[in-house]
């Protein structure tokens, strides 16, 4: 069973810079066709400051992190045992090429499903600026099967 009186830890934040052949190659990878996101021009004909970073684009700057997963040696979890659940996002003000952005996470909830057989770790991102404004929550859910 994993330790529930971690719910509320907090992991240490880490800061990345976003850069604009990141935002391209992400926004290709996805079939992004809108010119915003690979046209400087377009981009700020549409009132961005340069390139914006594609819906999900948190997804990658995760991956930024000085460790993987961290909660799985926090709770002692089998990485062959978790499924990725559910993800959602909630968006303030755009990323933009340029930006040094600084991600916190912590542990949001834990809760149980099937007698214990399914286990739920609930995930909160906080993503902010170089001003230190908010721009992107995101809440991941991850299922650690157990047996």
């Amino acid at each position: 069973m994993l330790d529930k009186s971690r719910i509320g830890h907090e992991f240490a934040s880490f800061t990345t810079d976003i850069e604009k052949g990141r935002l391209k190659f992400f926004a290709k990878a996805i079939g992004e066709t809108n010119p915003i996101y690979t046209d400087e021009a377009a981009a700020k004909a549409a009132g961005y400051r340069t390139l914006p970073a594609p819906p999900t684009f948190t997804m990658v700057v995760d991956m930024e992190a000085p460790e993987f997963l961290p909660l799985l040696d926090l709770l002692n979890m089998d990485i062959a045992r978790i499924l990725h659940g559910d993800q959602n996002f909630e968006y303030f003000q755009p990323i933009c090429a340029g930006d040094r952005i600084t991600v916190s996470g912590r542990i949001a909830d834990m809760f149980e499903k099937k007698g214990g057989a399914l286990e739920f770790v609930v995930m909160e991102y906080t993503y902010t600026n170089q001003d230190d404004e908010l721009v992107v929550r995101a809440t991941s859910t991850l299922v650690h099967r157990n047996g």
